[in-house]
């Protein structure tokens, strides 16, 4: 368990890891160079909480519908396209041929739609700087 410099451990709001700051504020990737893990769901109303002044329930429901319209659209086909982030593509890959690498035996692949994400070039950017 961490200790916090007076010896005491660290309350809830405190720093956990290196995606936190000594307030508890989750950094920006410009600011650290070690990938911190995944943003979860709780850190996006956190973080709506903190930015608009929306109540932690209005926050985390708002979270919630906008992850169910994303969801919606995709499971009906759609491909959804976010101004200056990204695109969620859907891909629907047709039966092919696959081979088992052990055994060299020759199995089907049955058909399937795949889900890619393809990153905004602001977003790549923003990576990449």
């Amino acid at each position: 368990m961490a200790v916090s410099p007076g010896g005491q451990p660290p309350s809830a709001g405190e720093a956990k890891g290196p995606a936190s700051t000594a307030r508890g504020e989750r950094q920006s990737m410009a600011e650290t160079s070690i990938m911190p893990g995944s943003l979860t769901r709780a850190e996006l109303s956190e973080a709506v909480h903190r930015e608009i002044g929306l109540s932690r329930a209005e926050s985390s429901t708002l979270v919630e519908q906008v992850l169910d319209t994303v969801t919606e659209a995709l499971v009906a086909g759609e491909n959804v396209k976010i101004s200056s982030f990204g695109s969620f593509v859907l891909r629907s890959k047709g039966l092919r041929i696959g081979r088992n690498p052990k055994t060299g035996v020759e199995v089907p692949i049955e058909p399937r739609t795949v889900l890619t994400f393809r990153p905004s070039q602001l977003l790549r950017q923003a990576i990449n700087s």
